[in-house]
């Protein structure tokens, strides 16, 4: 299956609160998405692999992306080293996305910082000719996807650009909710943790206004890139 674009995050839960809404838009306009997730977030404080499998696959139909994948990188430890590329091309190449989205370069949890480079580093070694990969016993062709954008998570980091989501922040908002043992509960007896107070969940909808407000428009989601953003004229810009 070729898809439109291709969302990686580092644990269950990263793709939808960095660029929700931005898949929920693009799912709108007819485009093809996918998700992959690299861990199953199993050191997280709260809930279990098995509990997040259940919430990305519920966040994942809210959404309406058409596939989702767990690498089962071991969460915390992976490394940006040849086996863990070889599995990402693996992905890249499976379903040829023009476009990938992929963890900030920099933020508090370092799997974040390690899933972005890594993410980008296989993005371009897979479409080396010479880099041989299979799939179901079957020879893949190289692909290299023409963007990689990243999403911006917990550190307010200066963007490259904006992407207008006025209209699209409830869906947003549902399928992050979807990762039930992970965020604002007044009645959980877990243990807190830097995502699971009111203000965090508050954070997804007044970052995505402030965003919004300094664009023109009611919300926006922000992304840095690795290469010059290009407009065909200045018409295309908002």
């Amino acid at each position: 299956m070729k898809l439109d674009i291709l969302a990686f995050g580092a644990h269950p839960d990263d793709v939808e609160l960095g660029c929700g809404a931005t898949i929920a838009k693009e799912v709108s306009l007819g485009k093809k998405v996918g998700i992959v997730d690299l861990t199953q977030g199993e050191l997280g404080t709260r809930g279990s692999a098995e509990l997040r499998f259940i919430e990305a696959t519920n966040a994942g139909k809210i959404l309406g992306v058409v596939a989702r994948e767990n690498l089962k990188f071991r969460d915390g430890f992976f490394i940006n080293d040849e086996k863990h590329q070889l599995e990402i091309i693996k992905m890249i190449r499976k379903y040829r996305p023009e476009i990938v989205l992929c963890n900030a370069i920099d933020d508090r949890h370092i799997d974040h910082g390690k899933g972005s480079k890594l993410v980008s580093d296989a993005c371009f070694l897979s479409g080396l000719l010479k880099i041989e990969t299979k799939l179901d016993g079957k020879l893949q062709e190289k692909w290299r996807p023409k963007q990689v954008y990243h999403y911006i998570q917990w550190k307010n980091i200066e963007p490259n650009f904006v992407v207008d989501v006025t209209g699209f922040m409830e869906i947003k908002e549902k399928a992050v909710m979807a990762y039930t043992s992970q965020f604002y509960d007044p009645k959980s007896k877990e243990p807190e943790t830097p995502i699971t107070s009111k203000n965090f969940t508050d954070s997804i909808n007044y970052r995505a206004r402030d965003l919004g407000r300094l664009i023109g428009a009611e919300h926006a989601e922000a992304f840095t890139t690795e290469r010059y953003v290009a407009v065909e004229n200045l018409d295309k810009l908002i």
